[in-house]
């Protein structure tokens, strides 16, 4: 009877074993997974991926229209002026290091003039679209700087496509390839069309993804 209680206790350690294995695979799968979403507090840059340029901002006011920061797109994969940071809408929960949720409404805030991405009814420069630009003070400005996530899944991952839909004049981010002369001369116009098409998919590229209650976890170029 003795080699057959061995048996069982061996069978019942692979078991254990293999619940263990099991249990080690899913934990770490969990983890990969969180790290590819975009989540709140992140800085990131943001490719269009039509035209292959990155949303950009700049302390340059339009000549015309609202008159303030002028938003742009840019080859340039290496230009600092390219980083935003995702946050909530003001009063809205988007803590720090949470993944964003599709359909959620956030603010995109330049990261070095601290204006948020804005839009309003005033006509675009050169495509007579609906213009985009930078706006506030600190971080800071209205309800008209607030858009929502639209993305497939529950949550914004990394390497999805998605939109960005403006919540107070229903109409998405685009870009449909005009380029400005002097003094951005190159620079792709950044507007806002009221239907959903090809030119307005846009993809989280380089940028310090934030997890919660942890150190940046993904880190490209910073």
């Amino acid at each position: 009877m003795q080699p057959l209680n061995v048996h069982r206790s061996l069978d019942s350690g692979l078991r254990v074993l293999l619940l263990a294995l099991v249990l080690f695979l899913s934990s770490c799968d969990g983890r990969e997974s969180d790290q590819d979403l975009v989540t709140c507090g992140s800085l990131v840059k943001l490719l269009n991926t039509r035209h292959n340029v990155r949303l950009h901002s700049h302390d340059v006011k339009y000549g015309s229209g609202s008159g303030q920061q002028s938003v742009t797109g840019v080859e340039n994969a290496d230009d600092a002026n390219s980083y935003w940071r995702v946050r909530g809408q003001t009063g809205g929960p988007c803590q720090r290091g949470a993944a964003v949720r599709c359909g959620q409404a956030i603010r995109i805030t330049h990261m070095t003039t601290g204006r948020n991405l804005h839009t309003h009814h005033f006509t675009s420069p050169l495509s007579n679209n609906q213009e985009v630009s930078a706006f506030g003070e600190g971080g800071e400005g209205d309800d008209l700087d607030v858009w929502a996530v639209q993305c497939d899944g529950p949550h914004w991952a990394r390497d999805d496509t998605v939109r960005f839909m403006h919540v107070g004049t229903q109409v998405y981010l685009s870009v449909t390839g005009e380029q400005y002369g002097h003094p951005i001369r190159g620079q792709r116009e950044v507007h806002a069309m009221p239907a959903a098409n090809q030119h307005n998919w846009w993809r989280a590229m380089e940028g310090v993804y934030i997890q919660p209650s942890a150190l940046p976890l993904r880190h490209d170029e910073l």
